[in-house]
């Protein structure tokens, strides 16, 4: 089938068959690893991409159903080449990675979470990637960058002027 994606912002035509999921496509045929194929069945979350904003396990929905929608990957957030969003920023700053597997779906989650809710508690960050799996970290690190983000993005970390 012929469709087209939009993918980070660009716009993408491409060929796939009808059964390709999301994640085959967007690794395979865009060449954008950051969403891991972790247990292909919507378990772990490492697959997690944002679907109109919405986080998303992209091993559970066919490329075909993402037409029209718009798709955010790990390779979208950062603002500039070379930078860091304010998230992935606040993860290097906490730790709140170790093996980096569950890392971006975990940053696309908290991206997700602070589009909507810009002063989460610590519970709604634990909501918010409870689909999550992580093996390394505990997650308290993980809360923590998610809080620290949520707090620079506030600006409650702007120096006093």
């Amino acid at each position: 089938m012929r469709i087209e994606l939009d993918v980070n912002g660009t716009k993408h035509e491409l060929t796939v068959e009808p059964r390709t999921t999301l994640l085959d496509c967007l690794r395979d045929c865009l060449d954008l690893k950051g969403a891991h194929a972790g247990c292909e069945h919507g378990v772990c979350g490492a697959c997690t991409v944002l679907f109109d904003g919405a986080a998303v396990r992209s091993c559970l929905m066919f490329a075909v159903q993402a037409e029209g929608s718009i798709i955010t990957t790990i390779e979208g957030v950062t603002p500039a080449p070379g930078e860091l969003s304010p998230v992935q920023d606040a993860f290097c700053e906490t730790h709140g990675m170790q093996c980096g597997y569950c890392t971006p779906a975990m940053i696309l989650a908290a991206h997700a979470l602070l589009a909507d809710n810009p002063q989460p508690t610590r519970e709604q960050i634990v909501e918010a990637i409870s689909g999550n799996i992580c093996r390394c970290t505990g997650y308290t690190q993980i809360v923590e960058a998610i809080a620290l983000a949520a707090e620079r993005m506030r600006g409650a970390n702007r120096p006093q002027a």
